[in-house]
């Protein structure tokens, strides 16, 4: 013969017949978690926060460094181009001093500089568009233009032929 089952209120808590001992039942959520295994964060064990871990850095390739250098470089060249040729010749206009940086007649290196300063030599009488190739031509021109002009200069081949009239610039 069997026995039946106890009888009684199933939802009791902590009340077992008399006679049969309490079993401990394990913690819920299973079992504890093991400090610094893998996969799971480590538990901070002082009065500071834990430290969030370190971010995968991706290093950038060859090509890319490469690419950006290239770029760079353009881009200096580029400037440092538009920079030079800001105060060139080419950008002179009538009553503006000019500096030469070259003893050499065939590329005497004109550029525009202030009046007040120091390096100013020459001062634009006239600036003429139009090529002229000998100097006979481009005195007549400057004489026409500017009557006590000392100084030509002629420009031709970067686009835009001109001749420039000049004379002493004295303060």
């Amino acid at each position: 013969m069997t026995t039946p089952p106890p009888q009684g209120n199933p939802f009791a808590q902590g009340q077992q017949p008399a006679g049969q001992p309490q079993a401990p039942y394990p913690p819920q959520g299973g079992y504890p978690q093991q400090p610094g295994q893998p996969g799971f964060p480590q538990q901070a064990t002082g009065p500071y926060p834990p430290v969030p871990p370190q971010q995968s850095g991706r290093k950038p390739s060859f090509k890319t460094i490469k690419n950006i250098v290239v770029v760079a470089a353009v881009a200096a060249i580029a400037i440092g181009g538009f920079i030079a040729s800001r105060d060139d010749a080419n950008t002179a206009a009538v009553g503006d001093c000019m500096h030469r940086g070259s003893t050499n007649n065939n590329d005497p290196d004109l550029e525009v500089v202030e009046c007040s300063d120091a390096k100013a030599q020459y001062v634009v009488l006239a600036k003429i568009e139009g090529s002229y190739l000998t100097q006979t031509l481009a005195s007549s021109k400057c004489e026409g233009q500017a009557k006590d002009f000392q100084y030509t200069y002629t420009e031709s081949g970067d686009g835009k032929d001109f001749l420039l009239c000049l004379k002493d610039y004295s303060k």
